[in-house]
């Protein structure tokens, strides 16, 4: 099962996917869930893996997608009903399996790693691409760069196949060889940061052909030019090193339109929940595998065995329905 669980994960991390583990860390007889046992939780609310019964799947979805969008890790404790007592740090429900027992789980929000997509193989270019690399970050570069070590290649100004999820950066240091094409193909994309190396009074130039070209005055206002921070880099390699320290102060900051873009991202899924009218549970819609039809509503379940009792009384349960 290990095995399953880091190639499912090392495929995410490849795919640059946001998700999150869940970790059986403490369980209480009859539950099937025990210590070690683990799963992921995709952005799309499907969890794979194995955590114990399926009445303890909606909690779990719902404190992973909460994870993802706080950016924490967080401990969730489900006890039979009528024990629940209050844990300090612990997101507390009642077990609503009918074979009862207990379960803690630790869930950990997995966010993709930073990535700067360079554009042109300039002496510049070049040094961002192995600062990057040096400290940890993810690195896309043309084919015919020339850089070892990358973690993506692209041919050159086709960014289509790019996994450019946040945290993402492009960098355009064409150096004079196609900085309209490189700087076109990188604001048609929709990462929030695209700075290009080169003067103010080039970049000035660029912006009134691309305007021409069709890309929006204020896609074009979100360009940072010249790009880096004002260190009074001079070198290809100061120059390189200011572009990542701006980079790096923006991951950094206090919330910027990055970080927020995770929290949009967890929020739609989050607010979709349903009450299973069996057992109380809150279901995730989104990922629910049980529902069922009466008087045109439906209603979504944990298992199949709520929604069997449901569907042989109906009236009874929607009856106990808040």
């Amino acid at each position: 099962m290990i095995d399953d669980f880091l190639k499912h994960s090392q495929a995410r991390r490849a795919r640059r996917e946001a998700y999150a583990h869940a970790i059986v860390i403490r369980h209480g007889k009859p539950i099937s869930g025990k210590p070690g046992d683990k799963a992921i939780i995709g952005m799309d609310g499907v969890l794979h893996g194995w955590i114990g019964g399926g009445c303890t799947h909606p909690v779990v979805v719902k404190e992973a997608l909460q994870a993802l969008q706080e950016g924490k890790p967080r401990l969730v404790a489900i006890n039979p009903s009528g024990s629940v007592q209050p844990i300090e740090d612990f997101s507390q429900y009642p077990m609503s399996c009918q074979g009862g027992g207990a379960l803690d789980i630790y869930i950990e929000p997995v966010m993709p790693n930073p990535l700067i997509v360079i554009l042109g193989a300039s002496p510049v270019g070049l040094c961002l691409s192995k600062l990057a690399l040096e400290i940890g970050y993810s690195v896309a570069v043309s084919e015919a760069s020339g850089v070892a070590g990358a973690t993506y290649r692209f041919p050159e100004n086709d960014l289509g196949a790019l996994p450019l999820a946040n945290p993402c950066f492009l960098v355009v240091s064409t150096q004079g060889e196609d900085d309209e094409l490189a700087l076109q193909a990188a604001l048609q994309t929709t990462v929030p940061y695209v700075a290009f190396v080169g003067s103010r009074q080039k970049s000035k130039a660029l912006k009134e052909y691309l305007q021409r070209e069709g890309v929006t005055k204020g896609r074009l206002e979100t360009l940072r030019t010249p790009a880096g921070l004002d260190l009074g880099a001079r070198t290809p390699g100061e120059i390189a090193l200011s572009v990542l320290a701006e980079i790096i102060q923006l991951r950094r900051d206090s919330p910027t339109e990055m970080a927020q873009a995770h929290e949009s991202l967890a929020r739609p899924l989050i607010s979709e929940g349903a009450v299973d009218p069996v057992c109380g549970m809150t279901v995730t819609v989104a990922a629910a595998k049980h529902t069922s039809r009466h008087n045109n509503e439906t209603y979504y379940f944990c298992c199949g065995g709520c929604r069997t009792r449901f569907e042989a009384e109906p009236e009874k349960f929607l009856a106990q329905l808040p």
